[in-house]
């Protein structure tokens, strides 16, 4: 592509479909926040992926491509590992928000593309220019300078909170889930392989947590969480996943997560508009780096 040259038609849905990415996936957190301690996150990330997988089948039956589904149904051993990566991810996000502020959360969320571009060279060898590289040093320390909230002596002494510790686990899994989507596609249609993904995620935490399942008081839940549930299941869920996986077969690896980097903006937006505080001004400066590595890596 020449220089000043306006992507194709098939990147810029690439573009779009992450931007819609990055503002769903947001209220998960803000949503996230508010319940995390009322259910076990074992218990909300299973119902709430057979939900998912549920209203992508129903999509499925109603477009006619039930027989291609079926057909995407080849070495479902692919599909365990994306479910793997999406189980782990998903539930350490709300094991962390037990204690995580959900905008400091959203930060941590904000370091996996520094993480997809090494997993993208691995597995795709996607190099990164020097551009690529500075945004992504640049979107790291304005995600380190949210975590520690601004404190630069809790950053020299790396005093992490334990909510953001665990996220970063499922935060690296998410990475590798992005390259690891173009590997393992076989030409399947995205729908398609957006279910199989989905009801691989429900089948493993189910059986993981089948424990927290049964012990869960459904009945006894207030609304707020049922709120969440619905969201986090249709939302930023199977919505969610069918864009990362839209964007992922048009896009490099590190473009894709570099909408991440909009995640604490979007969360802060919602914390206020569920009329939770404004953060310290100054942790709104990483914020504002973290704004400034997404024009640098969606620059051609």
């Amino acid at each position: 592509m020449t220089r000043g040259a306006l992507p194709s038609a098939e990147a810029r849905r690439g573009h779009l479909a992450m931007l819609m990415f990055s503002a769903l996936v947001a209220g998960s957190f803000s949503l996230g926040g508010q319940v995390a301690n009322e259910i076990d996150p074992a218990a909300l990330n299973a119902v709430r992926f057979v939900i998912a997988a549920t209203v992508v089948g129903v999509v499925i039956v109603a477009r006619g491509q039930v027989a291609a589904t079926r057909a995407a149904f080849v070495a479902p051993w692919r599909y365990g590992i994306l479910g793997g990566f999406f189980a782990l991810y998903f539930v350490t996000m709300f094991v962390g928000l037990k204690t995580a502020p959900p905008v400091s959360a959203a930060a941590v969320f904000t370091l996996t593309p520094v993480m997809s571009g090494v997993f993208g060279y691995i597995l795709l060898r996607q190099v990164m220019g020097a551009r690529i590289r500075l945004a992504l040093m640049l979107g790291a320390v304005g995600a380190l300078w949210v975590i520690f909230r601004a404190d630069p002596a809790a950053l020299m002494a790396f005093e992490i909170g334990r909510g953001e510790a665990i996220f970063f686990w499922g935060c690296m899994a998410h990475a590798a889930y992005t390259p690891m989507v173009r590997v393992l596609n076989r030409g399947e249609p995205i729908l398609s392989f957006t279910f199989w993904t989905l009801a691989a995620t429900a089948l493993i935490i189910g059986i993981w947590g089948w424990g927290a399942i049964v012990a869960t008081d459904w009945a006894a839940l207030r609304p707020l969480v049922w709120v969440t549930l619905a969201y986090t299941a249709v939302a930023a869920s199977s919505t969610t996943v069918f864009l990362v996986q839209f964007a992922s077969m048009r896009l490099p690896s590190s473009k894709v997560m570099a909408y991440t980097y909009l995640t604490p903006s979007w969360v802060l937006m919602w914390e206020l508009a569920l009329g939770q505080p404004m953060p310290p001004v100054l942790v709104l400066g990483g914020i504002g780096l973290t704004v400034i590595a997404l024009g640098l890596l969606l620059k051609d």
